[in-house]
């Protein structure tokens, strides 16, 4: 199974004719996490054919209103479309009472269950695990709590190798799992096969960093280090570095940097502050410290 990212928006403060505020879709190991909500999220959701019944984990980085205010929309939206499995909310501790308020005034009825996750640790914890998939936040440095996330794929199974199982009569279907689990298998005789001749290696194991809203923070690196893919805000060029600490956030350079010095295997830039027309000027800072550093394009679903 691959993992998919579709970006919805990522300008930042207000929306444009033409782009949206932060807003991503990841699908990996077929769950379908939704990473912070600004407004007209559930529309882009729309235009790229997400099925909102599957989105069952929201991750909200911090309570800026363009990195959550599609949320309450959103959630009365899988009212009004039937949902009733329960859906997880992660965020900043207050996002609760934000919700629900804005719920008890409206008289929004969900019909169904709003877990929230509510956070305030500053230092990295492990928020969610499956049996495929683990996340972990990514404490940030902005004007409020924020926290980025890391999305990390369990080592798979190895892969049955048929063709040589085929070969040998005493191994049944119901050795397989134990085989695909790495052990050996050993023979009535006592021989023992050994499982990189039974297995063949599994495709490998992909992680996905979403690091929002921060000033530069070196502290994130050895939390993603190594990453697939890392998405980094990068609001400012570097001539706006005062700028950019100021607002807390991060330069193109800056977040080339942090890939750079993290060994991420691709880095893919937003959150861009509106004053800029050209944004191949991003690419063109970030190019000169981390070659792969890339625009994102609204709506495109990306392999990772």
């Amino acid at each position: 199974m691959s993992t998919y990212l579709t970006i919805l928006g990522f300008n930042s403060a207000i929306p444009t004719v033409n782009t949206s505020p932060t807003a991503q879709l990841l699908e990996m190991e077929e769950r379908n996490f939704l990473i912070d909500c600004g407004e007209g999220t559930q529309v882009q959701l729309r235009k790229a054919k997400a099925r909102f019944s599957k989105i069952n984990h929201i991750f909200i980085s911090h309570l800026h209103g363009d990195h959550c205010f599609g949320l309450p929309g959103l959630i009365a939206s899988f009212r009004l479309l039937g949902r009733e499995n329960p859906l997880h909310v992660y965020g900043p501790k207050g996002i609760k009472n934000m919700l629900e308020t804005i719920f008890s005034i409206t008289e929004t009825h969900r019909g169904f269950e709003v877990v929230y996750h509510e956070l305030d640790k500053t230092v990295s914890e492990k928020i969610y695990e499956d049996n495929r998939v683990e996340v972990y936040t990514i404490p940030l440095d902005h004007r409020i709590y924020c926290n980025g996330y890391l999305f990390k794929e369990k080592p798979k199974e190895r892969h049955l190798n048929m063709k040589e199982i085929a070969k040998y009569s005493e191994i049944e279907t119901c050795d397989y799992h134990n085989i695909k689990a790495g052990k050996d298998f050993v023979l009535s005789d006592g021989y023992v096969l050994k499982n990189e001749i039974l297995t063949i290696d599994p495709a490998p194991s992909v992680s996905y960093a979403f690091c929002s809203d921060t000033r530069y923070l070196e502290s994130v690196i050895p939390i993603i280090k190594n990453v697939t893919v890392l998405y980094h805000e990068s609001t400012f060029l570097h001539d706006l570095k005062e700028m950019a600490d100021y607002t807390g956030h991060s330069t193109a350079l800056e977040a080339a940097t942090i890939a750079q010095k993290a060994d991420v295997g691709k880095l893919i830039l937003g959150h861009f502050s509106n004053r800029y027309g050209d944004l191949t000027v991003f690419t063109d800072e970030a190019r000169t410290v981390f070659a792969n550093s890339f625009l994102p394009k609204a709506l495109e679903t990306v392999k990772i």
